[in-house]
């Protein structure tokens, strides 16, 4: 196994090399520590950063970077292709990937060698089947769904499936033309999935088993390519989602749907694409699509049943890169064409535009330390912004020389190191301040 999944290590300088080696003697090793089953906030580790805001938690990390990038430390340029991010705890690094007809977990140590490789369900054979599930990492277990709706729970040391389940087939599933994408929510001992469909659009299942706990009321409609949120309001905990048709809230104490609100297209908009996981602050929530369709603030009534439309903006209709929310300002990429897009900056507020710029494409973002760390899917240009709504303030920039396919995967910061994955390449960058 070791011949096919093979470890190319980046040594810039003897210099950085004595110094790697010094830091890996004090400190775990590498990229990853022990204990990083949750993370500082005591959420769950998984998609986007903590708590699926897009903002990290980490701190002390480099506000520019040297010519050419930060240093390079691994790359691993032959895994299991797919678009998903890495997840890192357990002294390990989770990511998945397609093996021909199937989706499989693969882990890997601090060094980006693989330690072990897990089939766990059945690939989407339809448009873009690479993976696009992040693993959750729970304790001891990692939890993942496959393009065809198919969840498992995985022991996080062994690889040893100890639960699996055709979730959507069971419950009478129903598929967008590219399949499924969630990266599911793990709650206290419940696992919550969106199979959507005829029979029902939420599930929640005993995390430890498998078995059903309840199933949310249907809206005949397909799942979206998202990834729920978890928030607290109202008095209760609901799940915020996304499906292709609707905005919608469940009650996870009892399975019951709080609220809907129907998406709406601008005229000669296709609407047919929701892939971008919703942000939750103060109330409302902001959700947005890409190919002209209209993002919104949805504002929740103060007891959590009912909501309604805030405002609609013609500007940042986010394609699949994601958004990030800081000091009242909503940062991503809007869609002009498939091949094209434009970073933007809006209010959160009034979702009044702050500026609009063109750099290299439209792509994925995340925040960490007060900056952006930006990734165009087109070319694979990293981008460090300094956020604020006068101007698209790029810092640095780098370009990715390994992989293949297009640039979709979101950044992952962790223990001060920035992993970016391109296709079959998962890459480990430095980032951290005075190491």
């Amino acid at each position: 196994m070791s011949n096919y999944f093979k470890r190319v290590l980046i040594i810039p300088t003897a210099v950085l090399v004595l110094l790697v080696m010094g830091y890996l003697v004090t400190s775990c090793k590498g990229p990853v520590r022990s204990g990083d089953a949750v993370d500082l906030s005591g959420r769950i580790i998984g998609w986007r950063e903590d708590n699926r805001t897009g903002v990290s938690s980490e701190t002390g990390l480099l506000k520019s970077w040297p010519d050419g990038g930060p240093s390079l430390i691994w790359a691993n340029t032959e895994l299991p292709a797919g678009h998903s991010s890495p997840a890192i705890g357990n002294n390990t690094i989770y990511i998945t990937g397609i093996d021909k007809e199937t989706d499989v977990l693969v882990a890997l140590d601090e060094s980006g060698e693989i330690k072990w490789q897990t089939p766990y369900g059945r690939a989407w054979n339809a448009s873009h089947p690479e993976t696009r599930c992040t693993p959750t990492i729970d304790g001891d277990r990692v939890y993942v769904s496959s393009g065809y709706g198919d969840l498992a729970c995985i022991d996080a040391s062994s690889g040893d499936i100890i639960w699996s389940q055709a979730a959507s087939e069971i419950h009478k599933g129903t598929y967008g033309s590219w399949g499924i994408a969630e990266s599911v929510i793990i709650d206290g001992d419940k696992l919550y999935y969106t199979p959507g469909g005829p029979e029902t659009m939420t599930i929640a299942l005993d995390k430890t088993t498998g078995a059903l706990i309840w199933k949310s009321p249907s809206l005949n409609d397909k799942p979206g390519y998202i990834s729920p949120i978890l928030v607290d309001y109202a008095g209760m905990q609901m799940l915020i989602n996304v499906s292709l048709g609707y905005t919608f809230a469940v009650d996870v104490s009892s399975g019951d749907i709080l609220w809907r609100v129907a998406h709406t297209s601008r005229a000669g908009s296709r609407d047919l694409i929701k892939c971008v996981t919703p942000l939750f602050h103060d109330g409302k929530v902001y959700v947005t699509g890409g190919y002209d369709s209209e993002g919104r603030l949805i504002g929740i009534a103060g007891d959590g049943r009912s909501a309604d439309v805030i405002w609609n903006d013609d500007v940042l209709d986010v394609h699949h890169g994601g958004v990030v929310m800081i000091d009242g300002y909503i940062y991503g990429a809007n869609w002009i064409n498939n091949g094209d897009g434009n970073w933007c900056c809006i209010k959160w507020d009034t979702g009044e535009k702050m500026w609009e710029e063109h750099w290299q494409c439209k792509g994925s973002i995340i925040a960490a330390d007060g900056m952006l760390y930006i990734y165009d899917e087109k070319h694979g240009n990293v981008g460090l912004v300094r956020p604020g709504p006068a101007k698209f303030d790029l810092i640095s920039s780098f370009k990715i020389r390994l992989g293949s396919g297009p640039y979709w995967a979101h950044p992952v910061i962790h223990n001060g190191y920035l992993y970016i994955r391109h296709g079959k390449a998962l890459m480990a960058y430095d980032i951290k301040e005075n190491r």
